[in-house]
């Protein structure tokens, strides 16, 4: 897994709880670290807020999602972002699922389970 945040508590909540899970877990603090992270160890799942510094989430997404290494893993949304627009918005440069913050780490964890099983993808890392 592949957390995403620029928000320090944010990244660590959700990235303890899942490695509590038993998922490898590495994290990112903005849009450009996600892209190289996510091109050298293909997590499979990105958890990414849409709002961060550098290279913002939209456009980390709609990057991971146009590049042939990268375009297979799935991405989830975390965001404060909470119009409906904003979940149409992300959909359309390429997550795979919306959450809007706040969010319980077991609602996350529930929806990342979720999204495994619709795009078939076998975690590597699970208990």
């Amino acid at each position: 897994m592949l957390v995403v945040d620029d928000y320090d508590d944010a990244r660590e909540m959700y990235a303890e709880y899942l490695e509590f899970l038993g998922y490898q877990v590495q994290t990112a603090r903005d849009g450009q670290e996600a892209l190289e992270l996510a091109q050298q160890s293909h997590p499979d799942v990105i958890l990414m807020d849409l709002s961060l510094p550098v290279v913002s989430g939209w456009e980390a997404t709609r990057q991971l999602k146009q590049d042939a290494r990268t375009r297979h893993i799935p991405v989830m949304a975390l965001t404060g972002h909470v119009l409906a627009t904003h979940s149409e918005k992300a959909k359309e440069v390429g997550c795979d699922e919306f959450v809007s913050k706040p969010a319980l780490p077991d609602t996350v964890a529930d929806k990342i389970r979720a999204l495994l099983q619709k795009t078939g993808s076998k975690p590597r890392s699970p208990r």
